[in-house]
């Protein structure tokens, strides 16, 4: 690897990342019976623990959240960091960008740090899907009869077959995909890729703990998913497919091809990042794993919607003075196969560079937390490769996307 920059009193220094495991969104998932404020406190109490930090020294908590309503509603930030027990003095803010809201919560904090504004702070997201369903908040963007006409809003589901069509995808290549990210992800996990920064969630009242990602299917065969229905068909069947070619008639009909198996798993998880300066890390003692270099946000047709990521991608590693060549690691938010195809192909990406440890289609998708997530697990898969630059993308609805470039650092 070749020599690192000195760290400089500008950088924004990733020092230490946990996550609890990402349970089945349901009823029946293993962190239904835990409020999304216990996920994060519960977080922000193991993180005071193993880094040994002062927490009079943090001076914000930053989480994304994608629903903010009913419990995750009240700037759960403020709320978890008041519960958790660091004291009055330490503010918290509740960011949403959709699905990206943990990754830009991620990227604002940094370049706090990088101005100035901040020596030290906490960083990260929650979704609890399982208690505060998908659309909960009834926006205009999910309700709103004229804002879904005048926009063209639709699911995301339809969002990921228009693109496969557009694109050119096959049912057999969206599938073949699906069973490579569950492989990944099995692998990583017997071989303990994750045990550094996964945090159990001890049982509820009901006696369900969690220790590991619970949605990972191991035993994922192509045969398998072949034999799956199209999961958005009668959707888009019901006048969402109509919206979608009305408002971007760029083919003249929606092959429906992609499966509960090629689609991002719905999850419930949490994750926070502790992130600082120079000077932050010498009077903790914490060596900086990596820096955040950049982030970058981005907009596209919101019909199109799901390519977002890959252009906040494009855009950051731009801005960097690099070249998808120069990434070694991409952890790219698997909103459905199609994208992750299409990544693949346009940047000339080999298979273990993107989603090395797989993704959200085999481990879960918790919206507001899954962009940290990436951000943490892009740091761990650098380390674990001995690489220098890594990238975390994440697509969201109405066509947004964010990205962030770390560098890991040798300490």
């Amino acid at each position: 690897m070749a020599d690192v920059a000195p760290i400089t009193q500008a950088d924004a220094l990733v020092l230490d990342y946990v996550r609890t495991p990402r349970g089945r969104a349901s009823a029946k998932g293993s962190l239904s019976g835990h409020t999304p404020v216990e996920l994060v406190t519960h977080l922000q109490r193991e993180l005071v623990r193993r880094s040994a930090v002062d927490v009079e020294l943090i001076e914000d908590v930053a989480l994304g959240c994608a629903s903010q309503v009913d419990e995750q509603g009240a700037d759960l930030a403020r709320t978890a960091t008041l519960l958790a027990g660091w004291g009055e003095r330490v503010p918290g803010v509740t960011l949403n960008r959709f699905c990206a809201s943990g990754i830009d919560a991620v990227g604002q904090t940094a370049a706090r740090i990088r101005a100035g504004d901040l020596d030290l702070a906490v960083a990260g997201g929650v979704e609890s899907v399982s208690r505060v369903p998908m659309f909960a908040d009834r926006g205009p963007l999910w309700t709103d009869p004229a804002t879904i006409r005048d926009i063209g809003s639709v699911h995301m589901g339809i969002a990921a077959d228009l693109n496969a069509t557009i694109e050119g995808f096959t049912r057999t290549e969206l599938d073949s995909y699906g069973v490579e990210t569950q492989r990944k992800a099995a692998a990583a996990r017997e071989r303990g890729a994750f045990a550094r920064s996964l945090v159990p969630v001890p049982p509820d009242t009901q006696g369900r703990g969690l220790d590991h990602d619970e949605l990972v299917r191991a035993t994922t065969t192509l045969e398998g998913l072949a034999e799956l229905q199209p999961a958005f068909a009668e959707l888009g069947a019901q006048g969402q497919d109509a919206i979608a070619l009305t408002a971007n008639p760029i083919v003249d009909r929606i092959e429906h091809l992609h499966t509960v198996g090629t689609s991002p798993a719905m999850a419930d998880g949490a994750a926070l990042l502790l992130i600082g300066n120079s000077d932050t890390a010498n009077r903790t003692g914490l060596p900086p794993r990596a820096r955040i270099l950049a982030a970058a946000s981005t907009a596209v047709d919101p019909v199109i919607m799901l390519t977002a990521g890959q252009s906040a991608v494009e855009k950051v590693i731009a801005k960097a003075g690099l070249t998808p060549a120069d990434i070694d690691v991409f952890e790219f938010a698997e909103a459905f196969s199609a994208l992750c195809l299409r990544i693949r192909r346009d940047l000339d990406l080999d298979r273990e560079r993107l989603n090395p440890n797989g993704g959200t289609m085999a481990m879960g998708h918790a919206f507001g937390a899954t962009g940290a997530i990436l951000v943490g697990s892009c740091v761990e898969a650098l380390e674990e490769r001995d690489g220098r630059y890594g990238v975390a993308a994440v697509s969201g609805a109405a066509g947004l996307g964010v990205a962030v470039l770390v560098e890991r650092l040798i300490c």
